[in-house]
């Protein structure tokens, strides 16, 4: 019988939240540590200690036994050192339980065994994690027991930020500041204090553990290198919203238990477009939980996958031929006090503190779309951007029908006197209910598109951390607001300043949007056209990093120096390097001790049934084993070809050490192109050779049955 449980009950069960802390701290501790929380003012070593032996009381109370400081180094994965709460044993043989202020609020792990791009020499190990108390503790269970799990942020002893956090916490202050002095321009005096609200929808693919075992390619780089299509793909459009099957069902319902536990609004889960495809939505919440949520979903996606006899793939393209997977990052800007900066209203032509904040990332999207493109590249997405799936790899803005509307009228005669309104939901049918329309439909093939009352960034790939895009929209949106409102605390008109801001904002930056097709090649022609960036790899994008423009930005508002961004492109280069030379090896190891041999047995097998029917009967046709062993033969001569050029021109890659960026470029180059000549015969060769013989499951065992 299926299990069932209150979920109100279960919800944050896990997690040393508001309602705890008010529970198991003192009021003035409790006061002091809110006050903390949300001015930023530094918590005293004795007010620290009574948190954490109350954190320490409820963490054991709840079956603890271990602390640990997570955090999120540049690996786009989580880390974790974890230490028993126990001290040292007493004269008699007892040990006591302690957690201190001084433990819970710094640890010390060694900083130059994670990516650090130069910052870090390998004989410089000393780094910290700094307790993030804006982002709750939690009780993480699994097979080594219940852990105590304190969301950090991580730096070298030098200072630099070696994680994701550290500069989203930066770029979210830098945010809070600059969105500030815009609304007190515009009167508002009651809120105190900004911040980035997101929401990422996370896709993912679920396969039988069994048959994900039986493929190396999947166990060393999280995708297929090898693989024909199979009959049936996703051209049926039926499984996109359709029924989720009941082990992929007993999955969800796990998986939103152990989620919900944890304080993770896990809103909606569907099939998605591709077979066994899935997706989960949360709710929005504040940046850097959200960021935390998302890593906390991953892991906990992984590990409910493994009980129920799956596997959880996070790369953004497991499968050739069908669709990959993103992270739709939603972000909006909200003030404490519940209002959305990029909330329209009814007639937002006259909406004009939400028209100066739409043109102001209408501004800051199209002067730094380089950036924001960045933030979004990672190997795996190499393979999905711009595959008519996801969005290309040129940044624009979609706005919809009545926001371009509004924006035209300012831009031809400086001032917007209506906006296109809802309409009704004509279906035909009487006794279907009136539905009230949208003023604008929506656009699936832009990257960067309006939604109502946010913004939809929908090119994050779908194992990477949404950290990144974050980082950059805050910290670009925020540097167009501190233009804004140095011009416009000095104007003596400030309607009037503010007005001329808008259009100015909204004529120079008209390029950016477009609400067209996406995938189409015309775009590609218009977008040169009109001058946009079209980085179309990963190598090609990481140096927007470490331009003049983009370092002026980062150490304007502090959120990165100029040696932060110089190591994040070295991991960057690093990180490209390494995936693809996985993936090379994996390819010469699977070609060279499982297809090749798998098609030589088959041949072999072939050719003795040639001989075997020739013998017995001189007369017999045997035309079509004839064709097929020479087919075969000539893909299996055509494949060691490949086979060697793969190994050849690895292994120059390998050796071109010294300049990142050339070792990156020559990898995308040339080993990348000699992988794909690699995989072309041998995908044949699968269509040809006896299943039988074949060394691993096809795409069709493992997308259609599980």
């Amino acid at each position: 019988m299926s299990e069932t449980f209150n979920v109100t009950e279960v919800f944050g069960q896990n997690v040393f939240n508001d309602a705890v802390m008010a529970e198991h701290l003192p009021k003035k501790v409790y006061q002091q540590l809110r006050k903390t929380i949300e001015t930023g003012e530094e918590l005293d070593p004795m007010t620290a200690d009574v948190v954490a032996n109350a954190m320490m009381d409820w963490a054991i109370e709840k079956g603890a036994t271990h602390y640990s400081h997570w955090f999120q180094p540049l690996t786009n994965i989580t880390a974790e050192k974890q230490d028993a709460f126990i001290s040292a044993p007493k004269a008699n043989g007892k040990v006591m339980m302690e957690f201190s202020g001084k433990e819970l609020i710094k640890g010390e792990p060694d900083a130059s065994s994670f990516p650090s791009g130069g910052l870090r020499a390998t004989f410089e190990a000393r780094g910290y994690t700094a307790w993030d108390c804006t982002s709750p503790a939690f009780i993480r269970e699994g097979a080594i027991g219940k852990t105590l799990c304190i969301p950090t942020a991580f730096c070298s002893y030098t200072g630099e930020a070696l994680d994701k956090k550290t500069p989203l916490l930066r770029s979210m202050q830098a945010i809070d500041k600059q969105a500030l002095r815009i609304l007190r321009l515009f009167g508002n005096t009651t809120s105190k204090r900004v911040t980035p609200s997101v929401g990422p929808e996370q896709e993912y693919f679920l396969v039988d553990k069994e048959k994900f075992l039986k493929r190396k390619d999947l166990i060393f780089t999280g995708r297929t290198l090898f693989g024909a299509m199979p009959p049936k793909g996703q051209e049926l459009e039926t499984h996109y919203f359709g029924i989720i099957r009941e082990r992929v069902g007993a999955y969800m319902k796990d998986l939103d238990k152990e989620l919900w536990k944890l304080g993770v609004t896990a809103k909606t889960q569907h099939n998605e477009v591709a077979p066994a495809q899935h997706e989960l939505a949360p709710i929005y919440g504040q940046a850097n939980l959200a960021v935390d949520h998302n890593q906390l979903t991953m892991e906990t996606m992984k590990k409910v996958a493994s009980r129920h006899g799956l596997k959880c793939i996070l790369h953004e393209k497991p499968f050739a031929g069908v669709n990959g997977s993103g992270k739709h990052n939603n972000w909006s800007i909200t003030t404490d006090d519940g209002i959305n900066l990029l909330e329209p209203g009814k007639t937002p032509h006259e909406n004009i503190q939400f028209l100066f904040v739409l043109t102001a990332i209408m501004k800051a999207v199209d002067l730094h779309a380089d950036l924001l493109r960045e933030s979004a590249a990672c190997v795996g997405n190499d393979l999905r951007l711009g595959a008519d799936e996801a969005p290309p790899a040129i940044i624009s803005i979609f706005l919809g029908e009545q926001l371009e509307d509004v924006l035209s009228q300012l831009i031809s005669t400086g001032e917007a006197t209506s906006s296109i309104q809802k309409g009704k939901l004509d279906t035909g049918v009487r006794s279907l209910p009136d539905l009230a329309k949208d003023a604008t439909d929506r656009n699936r093939t832009s990257p960067f598109a309006f939604t109502g009352n946010k913004f939809e960034f929908r090119m994050v790939g779908s194992s990477d951390s949404v950290a990144s895009p974050n980082i950059v929209l805050n910290t670009i949106v925020a540097d167009v607001f501190k233009e804004a409102a140095d011009i416009l605390e000095k104007a003596t008109d400030f309607e009037e300043a503010v007005h001329d801001l808008i259009k100015k904002y909204a004529s120079e930056h008209q390029r950016i949007v477009f609400s067209g097709n996406g995938y189409s090649k015309e775009w590609e022609a218009e977008a040169e056209r009109r001058g946009l960036p079209n980085l179309r790899s990963m190598v090609d994008a990481i140096p927007a990093l470490k331009t003049e423009k983009a370092v002026a930005l980062f150490e304007k508002h502090k959120v990165f120096t100029k040696a932060e961004l110089e190591s994040r492109v070295e991991i960057q280069y690093e990180a490209y390097v390494k995936a693809i030379n996985i993936e090379a090896r994996a390819m010469i190891d699977i070609a060279a001790k499982q297809i090749i041999p798998a098609v030589i047995r088959f041949s072999t097998e072939l050719a003795n049934s040639i001989n075997s029917i020739r013998t017995a009967c001189d007369a017999a046709d045997i035309s079509v084993q004839v064709e097929l062993l020479t087919e075969v033969s000539a893909l299996l001569s055509d494949m060691k070809v490949a086979l060697s050029k793969l190994q050849d021109v690895t292994a120059i890659a390998a050796e071109m050490e010294g300049d990142s960026q050339k070792q990156a470029t020559y990898y995308r180059d040339e080993v990348t192109k000699a992988m794909a000549e690699l995989r072309n015969p041998a995908d044949q060769l699968e269509m040809l050779v006896d299943k039988a013989f074949w060394p691993f499951p096809s795409y069709g065992d493992l997308i259609f049955e599980v």
